[in-house]
């Protein structure tokens, strides 16, 4: 934590956090235990979230600040995980700035007006803390609700918001993406300046309000190449990195079927790197380089099968990560929204005492 924000709202939340075992593992510290949280850990897997859902859209619950609270918490209530992750949506930022789209119920984000062209990029103004002002409100209710449990804040990165705003929704092929990618390159190099921006300014309310550590959501950037990534996304990546570093807070980054580009994600600027179930920590390790935490990975999936199967397929996570500076466990995507809730309560349960020192 930097000293020159330690009477701000954030400074204040981060010294009741610090020594937590999610802050320590992400500084690269000793543990007491190995901490674990789950990206969705907060959703449709619990009944109480479908319950307190019901019948409020997605978008709208994400600019509810009561809802956001009791969202975020449930979690943090029934699986005693090391850390809540703010309950929130990728696009909620553009929505903020007046993009016209919508979450469609089994479909995802869906945009009225893609951008394809320069004058598209007037779409996008800056944004500013007046525009997310519910965010400030739920993450300070909920910092005086979690007290020493850390509130990850997040963000979609540049890349992935580019493409649902390029393709107009969810793309299996992202083919719109990567013809303007490579079609236009200085158009794609300032739509992506321009999100980094917006992506930054969307982090820093949420670190200012209080949130101990930040993630940034890259779920499409597995779709590129090493070589695309480098000279096409990382870039911005950085931007968004380089614009919250002097908080002092974890800075994590994740993706999925990232396996290729692990060590240029960590070079873009994280402290914490995000591991997808396809790629043994060990060997994430090596591709990341010295210097980084390492968060992840068990197969979503695995949750399905039999408790004895879950145990051993966590302590070969554990074991692969055993040599790690440090080690963040969490699953190597989202929870799946048909997870029993007890699984995850059991898996939370079975790696703290495993690891407990």
């Amino acid at each position: 934590m930097s000293a020159n924000n330690s009477q701000s709202p954030a400074g204040r939340q981060n010294a009741a956090t610090y020594d937590s075992a999610f802050m320590k593992a992400c500084r690269r510290e000793a543990v007491p235990h190995t901490p674990v949280w789950f990206m969705r850990q907060a959703g449709r897997s619990l009944p109480e979230y479908r319950k307190v859902r019901e019948g409020t859209a997605m978008l709208e619950s994400c600019m509810r600040p009561d809802l956001v609270t009791e969202i975020t918490l449930q979690p943090v209530r029934r699986h005693n995980v090391d850390a809540a992750i703010y309950f929130s949506d990728i696009v909620v930022p553009l929505k903020a700035i007046g993009i016209d789209l919508d979450i469609k119920p089994g479909i995802g984000p869906v945009v009225e007006n893609p951008i394809r062209s320069r004058a598209d990029l007037a779409q996008l103004r800056d944004l500013t803390p007046e525009d997310v002002h519910y965010v400030t409100e739920a993450i300070g209710m909920l910092t005086g609700e979690l007290g020493a449990t850390p509130l990850i804040g997040f963000a979609g990165a540049p890349f992935t918001l580019a493409s649902y705003l390029v393709e107009g929704g969810p793309s299996r092929n992202h083919e719109h993406t990567k013809a303007l990618m490579y079609g236009d390159p200085q158009l794609w190099a300032d739509l992506l300046d321009r999100l980094a921006e917006i992506t930054a300014a969307f982090l820093k309310v949420q670190i200012e309000a209080g949130a101990s550590a930040v993630q940034l959501f890259d779920s499409w950037v597995g779709a590129l190449s090493p070589a695309d990534y480098r000279r096409s996304v990382m870039p911005a990546s950085a931007k968004v990195f380089d614009a919250v570093a002097s908080y002092g807070v974890p800075r994590i980054h994740f993706g999925v079927g990232t396996g290729e580009l692990l060590g240029a994600m960590g070079e873009a600027g994280a402290d914490v790197v995000g591991v997808d179930w396809r790629v043994p920590m060990d060997e994430a390790a090596r591709r990341v380089g010295p210097g980084k935490a390492l968060q992840g990975n068990l197969d979503p999936a695995v949750l399905f099968s039999t408790r004895e199967a879950v145990e051993a397929k966590t302590d070969e996570v554990l074991a692969a990560a055993s040599g790690l500076e440090g080690h963040v466990f969490n699953l190597g995507h989202g929870v799946l929204p048909t997870t029993d809730p007890e699984a995850l309560t059991r898996l939370v349960e079975y790696v703290h005492t495993r690891t407990a020192v």
